[in-house]
């Protein structure tokens, strides 16, 4: 079983002016949330890990995780509201988002969610913004130290400026983890944000001495790169009609995934024994699931019938 811990929130479109205001379409979302319904799709069995509120947008995040198989049994109920991120995308596709969640449910996990884990769990997806707010990044830190030796830890920092506008605080999660991850995933874009002066071929050598077997930097339409301590590949993108980027990373971390466990590599030393061949093979099938999501409007993953 695959855990995925962080934030479930609505995503909120925002559309044409109206004669009152603006038209909104709100969608269930959240990076985390994306993976595990990503995961659920790919037909991965998988729990989610995190504050949920009991209001309207809480109910229909529950139920849009339980109607594609996630397991909701360490799912923590939370008085406070949901966290909105209202979404304008540019001519492009590239999203910006303004995020409302100050107090929000997903900050609020806390400890007492996590004593019985599943006996057949075997990854840990850990990642955004609940990794640098509190308390709940508290909370995750407890988890990751209790169980990366036990589990394969996988990690997408997915920076959130508008959230959190540190980058030390962001930078510094990212090196906590480098410490105790398996698999960790950045795209070239929160890279260059993190560690401006300072390439990424660079970087991913650096956690790979730090201890983590699998390093995965995307870059949009010039594909995704990967590195272990023996070797690194790369795969190109796959060509789409874009409508918009909303959830592309978050499918390419779930078909990693997906694309690891189909291939029994779901431990640390699997993940640094893959040769260039199977990273190549990895990266492009999380590529073409991308492409999927990027021809669709918003965070619509693809099931693994269309892969």
């Amino acid at each position: 079983m695959m855990l995925v811990c962080g934030e479930a929130l609505m995503d909120v479109f925002a559309q044409e002016d109206t004669a009152t205001g603006i038209a909104l379409d709100a969608r269930v979302g959240g990076s985390p949330f994306n993976v595990a319904v990503g995961l659920a799709r790919l037909g991965l069995p998988v729990a989610f890990i995190g504050g949920v509120s009991g209001d309207r947008f809480g109910r229909r995040l529950g139920a849009a995780l339980e109607a594609e198989g996630v397991d909701l049994s360490l799912v923590q109920p939370q008085l406070a509201p949901t966290t909105l991120g209202v979404i304008t995308a540019d001519e492009h596709g590239v999203p910006t988002y303004a995020f409302h969640g100050e107090h929000g449910a997903d900050r609020l996990l806390s400890p007492c969610a996590l004593h019985a884990l599943p006996a057949g769990a075997r990854v840990l997806q850990v990642g955004s913004y609940t990794l640098v707010v509190e308390p709940v990044a508290s909370t995750l830190r407890l988890l990751v130290e209790r169980e990366c030796a036990r589990l394969l830890v996988a990690y997408d920092p997915n920076v959130r400026l508008n959230v959190e506008a540190s980058v030390p605080r962001w930078r510094a999660a990212l090196e906590w983890m480098a410490q105790r991850a398996h698999l960790l995933k950045i795209s070239v874009e929160d890279a260059a944000l993190l560690y401006r002066d300072e390439a990424v071929e660079s970087l991913a050598r650096r956690w790979l001495a730090q201890g983590v077997a699998l390093v995965v930097v995307t870059r949009g339409g010039e594909g995704a790169s990967a590195w272990t301590r023996a070797c690194a590949a790369h795969a190109p993108a796959v060509p789409v009609v874009l409508v918009d980027t909303v959830g592309a990373g978050d499918t390419f971390q779930a078909a990693l995934l997906a694309w690891l466990a189909e291939h029994e590599r779901l431990d640390g030393r699997a993940l640094a024994a893959l040769d260039v061949e199977e990273l190549q093979a990895l990266l492009g099938f999380a590529a073409r699931a991308a492409a999927i999501t990027c021809g669709r409007r918003g965070a619509d993953l693809p099931r693994r019938a269309e892969l």
